[in-house]
């Protein structure tokens, strides 16, 4: 989708999500739509209408960091909202943007040894989700994903594509959703990552539930959270994770999971390590 497309479809949803009590005006007459009239935003904003129009067509050429501001704030957009439309502001300006540095499809072998020394699962992905590394525990945490039939072993493709992600995941429904809003934040702040486009172009042809999603131009940072999980061999546990950028690779992420000490996710944690370590398992990964 051409980028001042994408920018006018999210100032429109977003505006749709505000009613006038939100936003402190009253609420007159019938609405044919939910959500703000155009002129409200324009209002709260501190813009006239007519140049609010020409944003939500896509026409963001010379928009000002000020005017931004003045829409997420009408908007009420949180700090992913918000950093999202500033992405496509400036995706969709006249300036031909810098070409990146080519992530890394590939994990040093120093990021390969520092993960096999940690205890929890790791798992090192790129800006599109692919699953480039684990050390031995997180391999077998994410063993339907890694061993599924969609390749490259992605966390979209398996999600969407593969009918054993909604046994895997319990909550499926709300973790396909958070998905699909961390996609649509990178590809705001990356829209001329080829891997991603394609990516996407792949789910929205083959998924319905994807697509759905998709155009809903939710988004959100997945940094932090906690996940349930139904694993083939240990059963359901219960996941907490956090996320952090190697700042010497590239569109490189690295992920750590851990359970609650004491809990039944953590006995299941623990029984899926041993069976991990025994030579039996060694053998067959």
């Amino acid at each position: 989708m051409p980028a001042a497309d994408d920018i006018a479809e999210f100032l429109a949803t977003r505006r749709a999500k505000i009613t006038p009590d939100q936003a402190g005006l009253p609420s007159y007459g019938m609405r044919r739509v939910p959500g703000l009239r155009r002129e409200e935003v324009a209002s709260l904003a501190g813009v006239s209408a007519d140049y609010y129009r020409r944003l939500e067509r896509g026409q963001v050429s010379g928009v000002s960091e000020l005017v931004l501001e003045a829409l997420a704030r009408a908007l009420q957009l949180d700090d992913a909202e918000r950093t999202h439309l500033f992405d496509l502001a400036r995706a969709a300006g006249p300036v031909a943007p810098r070409r990146a540095r080519p992530a890394r499809t590939r994990v040093r072998p120093v990021v390969q040894r520092l993960i096999d020394q940690i205890e929890a699962p790791a798992i090192v992905s790129d800006m599109v989700g692919d699953l480039l590394a684990a050390n031995a525990l997180g391999r077998a945490l994410y063993a339907p994903m890694f061993d599924s039939a969609e390749q490259p072993a992605n966390s979209a493709r398996f999600t969407f594509l593969d009918p054993a992600a909604a046994d895997f995941y319990p909550d499926w429904d709300r973790l396909a959703t958070q998905l699909v809003a961390s996609l649509r934040s990178r590809a705001g702040r990356d829209p001329y990552n080829r891997g991603l486009q394609d990516l996407i172009g792949e789910l929205a042809t083959r998924s319905d539930a994807f697509r759905v999603r998709w155009a809903a131009h939710d988004v959100r940072f997945h940094q932090t959270g906690t996940k349930r999980l139904h694993h083939p061999v240990v059963g359901e546990l219960q996941v907490s994770y956090e996320t952090f950028t190697l700042d010497a690779d590239d569109g490189l992420r690295l992920a750590l999971y851990t359970t609650e000490p004491g809990s039944a996710s953590q006995q299941a944690l623990d029984l899926l390590a041993s069976w991990t370590a025994t030579p039996e398992h060694q053998t067959t990964s």
